[in-house]
């Protein structure tokens, strides 16, 4: 099955007209009262992700980018990396998650997007790094990947995840990516406060990164670290709980915004 070129243009036009603004939506909640749409409906948001190469159910008219989180899984088989990017029409996909910090060499990363990502026509994102200044993690990983691609591996933009203490350490990692490739488009695939931040100090945090992040050309993407609620998150992933808390959740337990969601509506 090939996209038609009335389909790809449909696409081009739509990725070329949208905003910066996505969601990190993750898989549990499926079935639960998270609707995207309230974030969608408006075009101030148009952007959606869950770490899968599978499509929610609940997706709205939203620009849907699958992930290939890892190099295989049954969630997300790399045998049906392809089939499912045509059927869902995805106009993007996101390759390797946080491999620095997952195990993953940069010479596996590499011979895996070379098998994989590279063949598909559609708009393709590196594997996202962690923030870690680790010895062979973070930005240096990425340096890695870059050396052994050595200009084989097609990609539109490189993928960056933070998290931190304060808005000026995220500043200063992002402006550190764009010095050391200030060729490259960025996307921040998930950022946040770490805990103990509170859902105030998180609005704060997203007040000052959201209009600096949209007036930075160099940023074509980014999403909040997370589009569920407390609720959800406690109950399906304690391990990010315990990294930043709840107060970065976009929604509510009864399926309303919250106040940080609120910032992305501004």
């Amino acid at each position: 099955m090939k996209f038609s070129v009335l389909a790809v243009t449909a696409a081009l036009v739509s990725v070329a007209s949208a905003s910066k603004r996505g969601l990190a939506y993750p898989w549990f909640n499926e079935g639960k009262n998270i609707d995207p749409g309230r974030f969608t409906n408006g075009g101030k948001v148009t952007w959606m992700y869950n770490w899968e190469t599978w499509r929610p159910a609940r997706t709205p008219a939203v620009n849907f980018i699958g992930t290939q989180a890892l190099l295989d899984s049954a969630a997300s088989p790399i045998g049906q990396l392809h089939n499912r990017w045509r059927q869902q029409g995805w106009t993007d996909v996101f390759s390797l998650n946080e491999p620095d910090l997952n195990g993953i060499s940069p010479q596996r990363a590499v011979d895996h997007y070379l098998q994989h990502i590279n063949p598909m026509t559609i708009r393709k994102g590196f594997p996202s790094v962690t923030s870690s200044t680790n010895g062979g993690m973070g930005l240096n990983w990425l340096q890695s990947f870059f050396n052994i691609c050595a200009g084989r591996c097609y990609h539109d933009y490189i993928n960056l995840h933070w998290y931190g203490s304060n808005f000026g350490q995220f500043q200063a990692f992002i402006q550190d990516a764009n010095r050391r490739w200030p060729n490259e488009k960025i996307v921040i695939s998930e950022f946040s406060l770490v805990a103990p931040a509170s859902a105030a100090q998180q609005k704060s945090f997203f007040d000052q990164a959201i209009p600096w992040l949209d007036g930075r050309a160099y940023v074509i993407m980014y999403f909040p670290f997370v589009a569920t609620s407390p609720q959800l998150l406690q109950q399906n992933h304690g391990g990010a709980v315990s990294h930043v808390g709840t107060g970065g959740c976009l929604f509510n337990n009864d399926g309303t915004i919250s106040s940080v969601g609120q910032s992305l509506l501004r």
